[in-house]
């Protein structure tokens, strides 16, 4: 066998699409918009992109698509993971707007793993006509998010901190919702109000956290915020709650999830604790199961299945703009609902 034939395919995948903006002297973003033939690059630096590509001899993740024109009416969904009711709330949303297309899904997950999700992503082009991506975890480096979508696949992020040129980002405005709950929490008479945080690398995680803060020292800033970790699970909910009950006891617990938010009111209840009499409880989502415990659970709404719905409607518009016309759905963020409920009742007079 001749050596150069047997690793030439290798050398060939070796080049990525980073190689190419750095001999051509542009941007990742650059560079994917030039393969995937959007018409907002400059002529000549869309030669001079095309050129280094060849001279690397450059194939694009997209290149086994490229072999067939043929829809496969298929989309692919990747998800951080798919346990869970928040999750299974998504992909229902999803897969509603889906079937009234004649549409299938091909679902993966990542684990919150970046390369997991990385890998995921380039092995769908070619089984799949366009993308939905949950990417809580992604880079906030824009060339970096960039080199990770398949360049010829239509996208939608959902929950991305990074505004992506050429993918469309649906958002829950998860800052906005944690403030609006503090508030309630605040106006409800509650002064010590603790707060069990998501995973440090989430974005959603991390926008929570940042509006309990914001809206906590605005309010009340002689009061320290009092944050302890979590992992956006029930039992990390539960390891929270029992630390909650070793020292000066708070007002009320807000729990960046509902799932944390339900193995906090186990710890308290299995340790005699009656919520709200003794403590109050707030979590994050409105999870089915939220109104069903008892008491029920005050709680932030995010509509998950309509969420995952407005993702499908924006990636449908994406792939068939000439069909979406002047109804296709705006891809603003998704504003939550407060929904008071028992775990949270009024403790005294609203705080000023």
């Amino acid at each position: 066998m001749n050596p150069r034939i047997a690793h030439a395919p290798e050398q060939r995948a070796s080049i990525t699409i980073k190689d190419v903006a750095r001999l051509a002297n542009v941007s990742v973003a650059t560079v994917s918009r030039t393969m995937n033939g959007h018409q907002h690059v400059a002529e000549p630096v869309r030669a001079r992109v095309l050129e280094a590509a060849r001279t690397l001899h450059y194939v694009p993740h997209h290149a086994a698509r490229s072999l067939s024109s043929r829809r496969t009416h298929t989309i692919g969904v990747v998800l951080p993971d798919l346990h869970g009711e928040f999750f299974s709330e998504l992909i229902r949303g999803i897969d509603t707007v889906a079937r009234e297309r004649g549409l299938h899904l091909l679902v993966s997950s990542y684990h919150g793993e970046p390369e997991e999700q990385r890998l995921a992503v380039r092995r769908m082009p070619g089984r799949v006509d366009g993308l939905l991506i949950m990417s809580p975890y992604l880079s906030t480096d824009a060339d970096e998010a960039a080199d990770m979508l398949p360049g010829t696949l239509p996208a939608v992020l959902m929950n991305c901190a990074e505004r992506i040129a050429d993918a469309q980002v649906l958002n829950v405005d998860n800052y906005g919702g944690a403030r609006a709950m503090t508030r309630h929490l605040l106006d409800s008479g509650h002064r010590r109000i603790a707060f069990i945080a998501g995973p440090d690398d989430n974005f959603d995680a991390r926008e929570r956290l940042r509006g309990y803060r914001d809206e906590l020292h605005e309010r009340c800033p002689d009061v320290a915020p009092r944050v302890l970790p979590g992992d956006f699970d029930e039992a990390s909910g539960y390891r929270a709650g029992q630390a909650l009950l070793q020292g000066e006891r708070p007002d009320v617990v807000f729990a960046a999830n509902d799932m944390m938010a339900l193995g906090c009111l186990f710890a308290f209840t299995h340790a005699g604790l009656r919520v709200p009499e003794d403590i109050a409880l707030a979590g994050f989502d409105d999870v089915p199961m939220a109104r069903y415990v008892h008491p029920a659970l005050t709680t932030m709404r995010v509509d998950i299945a309509g969420f995952g719905a407005r993702a499908m409607q924006l990636l449908l518009a994406a792939l068939e703009p000439q069909t979406a016309g002047a109804d296709a759905p705006l891809s603003s963020d998704i504003a939550p609902q407060l929904i008071v409920r028992a775990s949270s009742a009024q403790r005294g007079p609203a705080m000023d």
